[in-house]
C-alpha cells in the first residue's frame, strides 16, 4: 500500500444524504459535512436506527448519495480500487462457497497478488487474531463472534488506508472485543491510515481520537473527546497489528 499524503483527506462528505422514498420515506443521513484525514480514528456513536450504518456505507463507495456529495482525495477518487478501503460489515458477510483462508484472501487475489503469497498472507492474519485453527473451515461452521473476528481479519490483510468498521466488536466477548479493537487502533496507526469505527460501547468508542454522533441521520462532529488511556492494549496486540502490515 502507497502511504497516504497526510494533508490530504481520506474522505470527504459534503451535505451528504440518504433517503429512501418508502412508503415509509425513511431519512437515514440528512446533511452530513466531514472528512477523515490519514491517522486520525474516529468513533461514531448512537443509538440503534440513527444512520451510523448508512454512513459508513456513503464513506466506502458502496452507496451513492440521494443529496450532496462524497469524495476521496487521499484515494485518488478511486474507493472502490482494492485493498484501498477496508469495510467490516456488522451483518454477516463472508462467501459460503470459500473457506475461512480464501475469505480472507479475497482482497490480495482481486489486487493481483500471487494465490500462494495471499493464502500465506491470509493465513498470517488470521494467526494474529488467534483464528488460525478456523483456516479451512466454511462460513457456516463459524459461530457469530468467530465470523465477526474472520471479517476484521479480511478487513486488514491488504493494509488498506481507510478502515470504516460497523459494529465490529458486538459480538465479542470483552476480553476478546479488546484485543480485535488494540489489533484495529495499532494496524492503521502503524500504516498511517484512518479509522471509523461505529459503536454502541462506551469503552470502544472512547478508544479512537475522536468521538462523532449521530441522532436521527443527522451527524455532529463537535462531540472530540480525547481519548481514555488504554492500559489493555497489549504486547501481543501490537506485535500482531504490526504483523498484518
Amino acid at each position: 500500500m502507497t502511504a497516504a499524503d497526510p494533508g490530504r483527506p481520506l474522505v470527504v462528505l459534503r451535505d451528504a444524504s440518504a433517503h429512501y422514498p418508502g412508503p415509509p420515506a425513511v431519512a437515514a443521513v440528512t446533511g452530513a459535512t466531514c472528512s477523515v484525514y490519514p491517522g486520525e480514528s474516529v468513533a461514531l456513536v448512537g443509538p440503534s436506527g440513527s444512520g451510523k450504518s448508512t454512513l459508513l456505507h456513503l464513506m466506502s463507495g458502496l452507496q451513492a448519495p440521494t443529496a450532496g456529495t462524497v469524495r476521496w482525495p487521499g484515494l485518488d477518487e478511486a474507493p472502490r480500487s482494492p485493498g484501498t478501503i477496508g469495510m467490516i460489515f456488522q451483518a454477516p458477510s463472508l462467501l459460503p462457497p470459500l473457506d475461512v483462508t480464501e475469505n480472507v484472501a479475497l482482497p490480495l487475489l482481486l489486487r493481483g497478488v500471487d494465490p500462494a503469497e495471499a493464502a500465506r498472507r491470509a493465513l498470517a492474519a488470521l494467526d494474529r487474531l488467534d483464528l488460525g485453527v478456523l483456516a479451512r473451515k466454511l462460513p457456516e461452521e463459524l459461530s457469530g463472534g468467530q465470523a465477526q473476528r474472520v471479517a476484521v481479519a479480511r478487513a486488514l490483510v491488504s493494509a488498506p488506508q481507510l478502515v470504516l468498521a460497523d459494529e465490529p466488536t458486538g459480538q465479542l466477548d470483552r476480553a476478546t472485543g479488546t484485543r480485535v479493537l488494540d489489533t484495529l487502533l495499532e494496524a492503521v496507526a502503524s500504516a498511517g491510515a484512518a479509522l471509523v469505527i461505529s459503536t454502541h460501547d462506551p469503552l470502544v468508542a472512547a478508544r479512537p481520537s475522536s468521538r462523532w454522533s449521530v441522532r436521527d441521520g443527522v451527524l455532529d462532529t463537535t462531540v472530540r473527546e480525547p481519548a481514555a488511556a488504554t492500559p489493555t492494549t497489549t504486547t501481543a496486540a501490537t506485535t500482531a497489528a504490526r504483523e498484518l502490515l
